[in-house]
């Protein structure tokens, strides 16, 4: 059995002159007063030995870490529990803004463009002045307001540019609130339907949310001859951006199971799949079946039951100290 001692340097160090001394000939043993290695003892017992190699291996199955070590490690545990299986598909998707958050900042009268007073990016209220126009037909002065609230996505003016009748001065959209338009091809598309769970990833950074299918488009895009599928996204904190491409996982359908864990729960030893289940601070490797899995969970058909702690996070870590631990024993 493996297991966590607090470390400090005189502990280390301890440690590491235990292990040299043990590397030594018998010969050094015995000239610096240890005990002789015994005789061989052909009536020994061989179900003895047999049992201690047992020992051995059934210590290479379990570490023992105390709980404030597992804290400062990162390992954490969640109780095995019924859950569900997704049928999921993944698609590609695009950002875009809302039709009805869009809008065209227009001159009204044809004339010269005296004061410009938002840049690209900026964020404006409706109502707030984007521009100042001297009309040729009245020789005075006229404001040009923002018609909604949003983000200044372009700017076709300059000062001092004279503006036509019903020029496009700025562009404004709503990105607080973005569709996702996922592109779905063959026979993927059958299984669409307005109320699919969805996953969204961002291709940066990985960042997800989560959101549905608000429908599924009835014609079919042009260039790529794909379904489309749409879905909102909230976008509050304005870190998704429109434009920009973006994986989904689509959920179809999902199914019961009786025993569920993350997938990050899983590990493989010996060529076997295994979690390692907590028991106080003793940290047991469980070689498990397995069943259906989808992209965050797998269904566990014989090894753990429900309720017992199963490690979820940092289970390498375990893996790697007893995979040690067994290279120590077989040296």
């Amino acid at each position: 059995m493996r297991t966590y001692p607090r470390v400090t340097s005189a502990s280390l160090a301890l440690a590491l002159l235990l292990t040299l001394s043990a590397c030594g000939d018998a010969s050094t043993d015995a000239a610096d007063g240890g005990t002789a290695a015994a005789p061989h003892d052909d009536n020994a017992d061989p179900d003895h030995a047999d049992g201690e190699h047992a020992d051995d291996e059934h210590a290479d199955d379990a570490a023992t870490i105390a709980a404030d070590i597992a804290d400062d490690v990162g390992i954490r545990v969640a109780p095995v529990a019924a859950g569900t299986i997704a049928d999921q598909h993944e698609v590609q998707g695009l950002l875009t803004t809302l039709e009805t958050g869009n809008a065209r900042v227009t001159a009204r009268f044809p004339g010269p463009i005296r004061r410009l007073h938002a840049e690209v990016g900026d964020r404006v209220r409706a109502g707030q002045a984007l521009a100042t126009i001297e009309s040729n037909l009245s020789l005075s002065t006229y404001t040009v307001a923002a018609p909604i609230s949003g983000t200044v996505l372009a700017r076709n003016a300059s000062v001092g540019q004279s503006a036509g009748e019903g020029a496009v001065l700025y562009e404004i959209a709503d990105l607080s609130t973005l569709w996702v338009d996922l592109h779905v091809f063959g026979r993927d598309a059958e299984h669409l339907a307005a109320g699919s769970p969805v996953t969204i990833r961002r291709l940066g950074d990985g960042a997800t949310a989560d959101t549905r299918i608000d429908r599924v488009l009835p014609g079919t895009a042009t260039a790529s001859q794909s379904t489309i599928a749409r879905a909102t996204l909230d976008n509050a904190d304005g870190q998704w951006r429109p434009g920009s491409a973006v994986r989904a996982m689509v959920t179809v359908s999902t199914q019961p199971a009786d025993l569920v864990v993350p997938l990050t729960a899983l590990q493989q030893m010996d060529g076997r799949d295994v979690v390692f289940v907590r028991e106080g601070d003793r940290y047991e490797k469980r070689v498990v079946t397995l069943g259906r899995r989808d992209a965050r969970q797998v269904e566990i058909v014989d090894g753990v039951t429900v309720g017992e702690d199963v490690v979820i996070e940092q289970s390498y870590t375990i893996k790697a100290d007893l995979e040690k631990a067994g290279a120590g024993h077989a040296h």
